[in-house]
């Protein structure tokens, strides 16, 4: 089961009401969505959003009743085009819009697109079949001086110059297809010495932010969801990663300037030692908060 994070600090800064209406722009298995509904009923709405088919699948499953009542409206698309999905869904007056850039557990476990570095699984990293750009073309055909850049600035791995020249070697032997295959590579040749997390973790994340776009796609949905809120209307940012985390600071801190907006956490709210350790995957998150003033 996937463990919505810092979920009372969400609804805390959000601001929750009675009848109003929220964006859940990356629903995953709908843990902030359902919390939502139960606090802005009777008549509020939340327009859930996922570019994962199986996410929607999933959501609209969870949450049929609330579809049938209007309560709830499921989406499959990206949050880039956050501007495009409000106005065709015909949703208004909203008081909030949350993202939570985090990985799902789902998207782990379900997805079968090579998110996970313990899984045999084509190696994609994509969350739809519209990208058609996919980790395996990333690994197998991009030259040794590109995955080093990936690698380190997306991925903040130490070892990128290691991890890209053995993986340009074994290319040339055959082509790296699966994901587990990729994570054992790694494993071999990563130093054995205080290893905290898995050697593939940083690898792994760098390529799947590269193969989606998500650092430019963050940039585009927070200035469609800035555009989209009432005054006094807030967005709501959950990051685990610190490229994520500066373009909102910095996208946060332009609005204040231009006294639009006023952020509500100067400094990122992060998760309490008992949550890190009944959610792991809490570890790295951090919370930041804005309300638009006009």
């Amino acid at each position: 089961m996937h463990i919505p994070v810092l979920l009372q600090e969400t609804i805390k800064y959000l601001n929750v009401e009675k009848n109003k209406n929220y964006v859940d722009a990356t629903s995953g298995s709908g843990g902030h969505s359902e919390e939502i509904l139960k606090r802005n009923y009777p008549k509020g709405k939340v327009l859930m959003i996922d570019l994962d088919g199986y996410a929607i699948k999933i959501l609209k499953e969870k949450f049929a009743k609330e579809v049938k009542d209007n309560r709830a409206i499921i989406k499959q698309g990206n949050y880039k085009d956050l501007l495009e999905i409000v106005k065709k869904t015909n949703f208004k007056e909203i008081s909030g819009i949350l993202f939570d850039l985090g990985m799902s557990k789902m998207n782990l476990e379900n997805s079968n697109r090579g998110f996970s570095f313990n899984r045999d699984e084509p190696l994609l990293m994509t969350y739809s079949d519209d990208i058609q750009y996919t980790a395996y073309d990333f690994i197998n055909y991009e030259p040794f001086e590109k995955i080093r850049d990936i690698l380190r600035n997306y991925g903040q791995e130490r070892y990128a110059s290691i991890i890209a020249k053995k993986i340009v070697e074994k290319r040339k032997i055959k082509k790296i297809e699966s994901s587990l295959e990729l994570s054992q590579l790694i494993k071999e040749i990563y130093p054995k010495r205080h290893l905290k997390i898995h050697p593939a973790t940083k690898t792994f994340q760098a390529i799947r932010i590269y193969v989606n776009d998500e650092l430019n796609n963050l940039t585009k949905g927070l200035n469609g969801a800035f555009e989209l809120i009432e005054a006094n209307g807030r967005i709501i940012v959950l990051s685990y990663h610190s490229l994520e985390d500066r373009i909102v600071k910095k996208f946060f801190k332009q609005k204040e300037s231009e006294k639009t907006a006023q952020i509500l956490t100067k400094k990122p709210i992060v998760p309490t030692l008992e949550e890190i350790n009944s959610n792991l995957s809490s570890r790295s998150a951090k919370l930041r908060a804005i309300k638009k003033i006009k």
